[in-house]
């Protein structure tokens, strides 16, 4: 159980990078250095987020991670709130 518990806390660790891309401000550069650090921003956010919707295990001693990448129903979240 020690290491599913490490795992997850792994997980959540990448959820937490992903929303810190996401909040983080642009340094003051110009020109194509901006654009160079807009473009690894959005990379950084997307691997992070990626992990951090993985369900991850160990299987005969690999670390597996569980991506869905199923497209999502259209009607999903429609009508809550």
């Amino acid at each position: 159980m020690a290491m599913q518990d490490d795992l997850d806390a792994m997980i959540e660790r990448f959820k937490q990078r992903a929303l810190a891309v996401k909040k983080r401000s642009l340094p003051p550069v110009g020109g194509d250095e901006r654009q160079l650090f807009i473009d690894q921003a959005q990379k950084d956010y997307q691997d992070f987020a990626i992990i951090g919707d993985a369900v991850a295990t160990v299987e005969d001693g690999f670390l597996v991670f569980r991506v869905d990448v199923r497209p999502k129903p259209a009607d999903e979240g429609v009508g809550e709130g």
